[in-house]
């Protein structure tokens, strides 16, 4: 439980650092340039890369600037380019996302099962449960009918988002590009 309020708390503290938010902000605009790639398929179901963005903010500076980030981006980029409707559920589940990668990312070392294990925790939590429930709250379909199609979704996204992030976490801390920022932030 200790570890769990240090983890919180010091990613708290990170809020407080200019670099920190400087470099934050770096990241929001690379969400909002990759959130242009993503694709629409139907009503319910997008596939997008931003998700890596959001992945290193919170390995960098923990779950609670995490949960900061994820939310403020999930604002912004409906700002910039909305698609449908505001829902603040969504909001709440960029959050929720965010803590949960902080929680298994920061100040922790990086593996590929971490990775996949956090994916995973993400795609059941957030994305098949309740992005799911908002979703059957906005288009009155039911619960049930729309998670086969979105579970299908997520568990072929699971790997190759699992595989994307570490891949590229790993190219940037053998290129010293993870640790200049850190040393900045």
């Amino acid at each position: 439980m200790r570890k769990m309020i240090s983890l919180f708390t010091s990613s708290h503290q990170e809020l407080k650092h200019v670099r920190a938010i400087t470099t934050m902000a770096m990241f929001g605009a690379l969400s909002v340039i990759l959130g242009y790639f993503t694709i629409q398929i139907g009503d319910y179901i997008k596939i997008g890369f931003s998700t890596i963005v959001n992945q290193f903010v919170c390995s960098l500076f923990g779950p609670v600037a995490g949960a900061v980030f994820g939310g403020t981006m999930d604002i912004v980029k409906f700002l910039i380019k909305p698609t449908g409707a505001f829902f603040p559920g969504f909001t709440l589940v960029a959050i929720v996302a965010g803590l949960i990668y902080g929680c298994f990312y920061y100040k922790r070392p990086l593996t590929l099962t971490r990775v996949l294990i956090a994916e995973l925790t993400v795609c059941v939590i957030c994305n098949m449960l309740m992005s799911t429930y908002f979703l059957s709250m906005l288009y009155g379909k039911g619960f049930l009918a729309l998670l086969p199609m979105r579970a299908f979704k997520n568990m072929i996204m699971w790997p190759i988002n699992s595989v994307l992030f570490y891949t590229v976490r790993k190219v940037l801390e053998s290129a010293g590009v993870v640790r200049l920022l850190k040393a900045n932030a």
